[in-house]
C-alpha cells in the first residue's frame, strides 16, 4: 500500500480560468493502491468539483456517489469505473463482480449521474432518497446503529451522519482506513441543515474514529484556498491555491470539541473548514430541491 502521505500531498487538477481552452479530463482518476481509487470531476464541467470513491473487493465493487453531471457523453463516470474493474480483473482478479452504488447522501451534485448505472444488469443502485437508503439499511435504530458491506475480503462501515442532509453516511473501509464523510467534514464551507442531529453525527465519527485506525477523511468537495480559513466563493471554476483533500482525525475531535461547548448553533472558522448553519432559505430551498428530485 502507498503511504498516506501521496495522499495527502496530492495535487487535483482544479480548472481553469478559461474553461473553453481547458484540456483537462472530464474525470481525474487517482489510483492509491490496486484497488483503491479516487476521482476527481473537473471544475469546468461542474463547479462543485465532487469527489467520488471506488472501492475494489474480491467479490463486489462499491462506488460512492456519481458527480454531478448526468450526460455520459460529457461525464463518462461508468465506463470510467468499468475500465478500472477491467484492468484490476487483468492482474488476476475474477472479472465478475456485482456493483454497488450508494451515495454520501441525496444532493444532486452526488447522484446526477445515477442515470448511467441504471438498468444495468450487475449493479444494484441505492436510490438516494429516505425511503430507499431506509429499505436498504433496514435500521432498527436509525441513526445510532451502523450497517456492514462485505466486497469480499473488505469490509466496509456504513455510519447515519445525518446533519448536512437527512439520509447522509459515512463510509469506513477496512483496507485503506479511510472515513469517506461525504459533505459532513470536508476542506470546505460546511452547510448544516439540522445543527442537532450534526453535533450528534460528528459525536459518532469522533467516537468511531477513538475506537478505529483511520488514516484519513475524504470528504466530497475541497473548496478552501491553502491559506488558513479562507474558502473560495461558490461558482469557482479555478482553483489554483486550493487546499488538500485529506482532513486528519484531529480536525474531528476539534471540532467535536466545539460542537460540545455550543449551547446553541453558530458559524465556525477552523484553519482547514468552516462549518456553518443553514440560513431558513437555504432549508427551504434545500427542502424544496430534494422533493423535486425525488
Amino acid at each position: 500500500m502507498r503511504s498516506m502521505s501521496v495522499l495527502y500531498e496530492k495535487a487535483w487538477i482544479h480548472g481553469a480560468l478559461d474553461c473553453e481552452s481547458n484540456s483537462d479530463p472530464a474525470i481525474e482518476v487517482f489510483r492509491y493502491d490496486r484497488s483503491s481509487y479516487v476521482l476527481r470531476q473537473n471544475k469546468c464541467l461542474s463547479f462543485e468539483a465532487p469527489f467520488i470513491y471506488v472501492l475494489i473487493g474480491e467479490d463486489k465493487v462499491l462506488v460512492l456517489d456519481t458527480g454531478a453531471t448526468e450526460s455520459a457523453a460529457d461525464f463518462p463516470l461508468y465506463t470510467t469505473v468499468e475500465t478500472l474493474v477491467a484492468e484490476h480483473a487483468q492482474q488476476g482478479k475474477a472479472n465478475e463482480r456485482a456493483w454497488l452504488v450508494l451515495h454520501s447522501h441525496s444532493h444532486r451534485d452526488h447522484c446526477a449521474g445515477d442515470p448511467q448505472f441504471e438498468g444495468k444488469p450487475h449493479v444494484t443502485l441505492i436510490e438516494p432518497n429516505g425511503d430507499a437508503v431506509r429499505d436498504f439499511f433496514s435500521p432498527r435504530k436509525w441513526p445510532d446503529e451502523e450497517k456492514y458491506i462485505d466486497l469480499g475480503a473488505r469490509k466496509l462501515t456504513i455510519i447515519p451522519t445525518p446533519g448536512h442532509q437527512e439520509e447522509a453516511i459515512t463510509v469506513y473501509d477496512s483496507q485503506t482506513k479511510w472515513l469517506l464523510t461525504g459533505d459532513t467534514l470536508y476542506p470546505g464551507y460546511i452547510y448544516v441543515k439540522d445543527w442537532h442531529a450534526y453535533k450528534n453525527s460528528i459525536a459518532r465519527l469522533a467516537a468511531f474514529s477513538e475506537a478505529h485506525d483511520v488514516s484519513a477523511m475524504l470528504g466530497g468537495h475541497i473548496e478552501m484556498t491553502g491559506k488558513a480559513g479562507e474558502y473560495y466563493p461558490i461558482g469557482t471554476v479555478y482553483q489554483p491555491d486550493e487546499a488538500g483533500l485529506a482532513l486528519k482525525v484531529e480536525h474531528l475531535a476539534a471540532l467535536n470539541s466545539k460542537l460540545e461547548e455550543l449551547n446553541d448553533s453558530q458559524k465556525i472558522v477552523f484553519d482547514d473548514f468552516v462549518v456553518a448553519p443553514m440560513s431558513l432559505l437555504q432549508k427551504a430551498i434545500s427542502g424544496a430541491a430534494k422533493w423535486f428530485f425525488q
